[in-house]
């Protein structure tokens, strides 16, 4: 396992430490690894009957726990779940095995070995079945300390490392602002050992990268969770400079007195309305400076912008109260951005990369800015408001246009919470991806068939760029009269700060939220898109 990093001062428990997943050699046929005294549960896969079969199909470490434990577990798995329990990706079974009456002289056959048996369902067993069946296996070994599991032992790389991403994403449990912890009963097991046979590659890499994955969703969470009482751009600023000193990356904070002076109009005017002013932070890896390539040698960078509203009331322009519910979470864009350049530098990366967070809290006060306004972002374009609550554009228009002139990016994404319209148009299961460039839409899509943090790409229809214009300004940030697709006009609205960089969008308004549990989501603040960029990185 990696080594635990410290923790940050400014949070207590930020970074946060996660369930720890080990490898070991051997089978659950060998008697030093299931230890009754040691190991609270073992953990065997089942998949569903084939075609012309009947009943469960025995899978990694089934027969050798049957001959073990000395019973059917085929049989055990009909038992205990009935007819619903069929062997698909994401149903477990859990089978407390009862114990010989002490006194009685009876010896049963798994008397000494673990006293539970989680009868997991892994489906086709490819490596979004076993996604979803680590996620399973997290939530059905809660209130357990050691648990041995051989599910993944004849599976590749890629699906154990996303057996171990489905579990420890499963296992993330949302902060408590009372102080409390989650109690033993609430949490996943305290340490998974997968078994491998002794002639495969050790687990050692898959497992290490899947931490890092999850590492960087568990910290996307941990932030848009955080009630906005707590969370204002300097708060978010600090916390950012902390996270990125802990691993010796370079940060500028830039306060309103400094936006003010560069030009940053698109963001202060934002801001304006709140007693807590905004922040303009950026985080830069630079592999050469971590030994990882030489000095002199041509780096890619990539520049991530992510959407930092604090907390969005609308403005002037105000949402419903049961809108602002959930706008704690608005700045997961900004979230995921900081995520991917720590789990780059965490990783090595050999790609630089920067995050660009503009921060602000939308909120309502004497200086609000107003429908109508004409604002000059960073660029020195200027825009007609139309709607204060379409700020996430307005914000990202000042960090586009500051990236693009001066970090000097190959590639440039962002991410965003920015409009309902693409949640109505691909639910919650998607992000939607826009994108100038086809190579670049291209490593975001097959980063996401791999992550399973799944994308659907965009047109950006020029037919709607007519949509953008105003009498008064060089740009109209929302449409008089909507075409429809709200999500393209933003996009497209977005594009004109973009220059000829490659440039993608990602819009992540529905799948950034979820309302339950649901295989490896949780409900709340979701982090969907930070294992997505960072697997991204090396195809970009």
């Amino acid at each position: 396992m990696p080594a635990r990093e410290r923790r940050v001062s400014g949070l207590p428990g930020l970074p946060r430490t996660l369930p720890e997943v080990v490898g070991a050699r051997g089978a659950l046929s060998d008697a030093v690894l299931l230890d009754g005294a040691q190991v609270d549960a073992v953990v065997v896969a089942v998949a569903p009957p084939r075609e012309a079969e009947d009943g469960l199909q025995p899978r990694a470490g089934t027969v050798d726990a049957t001959v073990r434990y000395g019973v059917d577990l085929a049989e055990l798995a009909e038992r205990a779940g009935g007819r619903s329990f069929r062997g698909a990706s994401g149903e477990v079974v859990r089978v407390d095995l009862p114990r010989a009456h002490a006194g009685s002289g009876v010896r049963l056959p798994w008397t000494g070995l673990p006293p539970r048996i989680l009868l997991l369902g892994v489906g086709a067993g490819t490596a979004s079945d076993l996604r979803r069946a680590g996620a399973a296996l997290a939530r059905a070994s809660r209130g357990l300390e050691r648990v041995v599991s051989a599910a993944t032992a004849d599976a590749g790389p890629d699906a154990v490392r996303a057996f171990v991403e489905g579990y420890l994403l499963a296992a993330y449990d949302q902060p408590r602002q009372s102080g409390s912890s989650p109690s033993a009963a609430e949490a996943a097991a305290e340490q998974l050992v997968l078994l491998a046979p002794e002639d495969r590659p050790d687990d050692t890499a898959p497992i290490e990268a899947a931490h890092r994955a999850a590492a960087a969703t568990w910290l996307v969470r941990d932030l848009a969770n955080i009630p906005s009482d707590v969370k204002d751009p300097a708060w978010f600023a600090d916390r950012a400079v902390e996270l990125a000193d802990a691993l010796g990356l370079d940060t500028t904070v830039r306060g309103p007195a400094q936006l003010g002076a560069e030009g940053f109009g698109a963001l202060l005017a934002v801001g304006a309305g709140s007693a807590r002013p905004p922040r303009l932070v950026t985080v830069t890896y630079d592999p050469t400076d971590h030994g990882v390539l030489p000095r002199g040698v041509d780096v890619r960078h990539v520049v991530v912008v992510g959407k930092g509203i604090t907390y969005d009331t609308g403005g002037l322009s105000i949402k419903p109260r049961e809108a602002m519910v959930p706008m704690k979470t608005d700045m997961a864009g900004a979230a995921v951005a900081l995520a991917v350049v720590l789990g780059a530098a965490r990783a090595r990366s050999d790609r630089r990369v920067t995050a660009v967070l503009p921060l602000a809290e939308n909120h309502v006060g004497a200086a609000s800015y107003r429908p109508g306004d004409v604002l000059r972002t960073w660029s020195g374009r200027t825009v007609e408001v139309a709607n204060t609550d379409a700020e996430g554009r307005l914000v990202l228009a000042d960090g586009i246009a500051y990236a693009v002139a001066e970090l000097a990016p190959d590639v440039l994404v962002d991410v965003a919470t920015l409009t309902g319209a693409a949640s109505l148009g691909l639910g919650r299961g998607h992000g939607a991806l826009f994108a100038t460039d086809d190579a670049v839409a291209d490593a975001l899509e097959s980063a996401a068939l791999t992550t399973g943090e799944r994308v659907w790409r965009m047109p950006l229809v020029e037919d709607y760029t007519d949509a953008l214009r105003s009498d008064v300004a060089d740009l109209r940030h929302v449409p008089v009269e909507s075409p429809g697709g709200g999500s393209i006009t933003a996009a497209l609205f977005l594009r004109e700060f973009v220059g000829d960089v490659p440039w993608a969008h990602l819009d992540v308004a529905g799948p950034a939220r979820a309302t339950a549990d649901r295989h490896e989501v949780v409900a709340g603040a979701t982090g969907f898109g930070a294992r997505l960029l960072l697997e991204a990185l090396d195809r970009l």
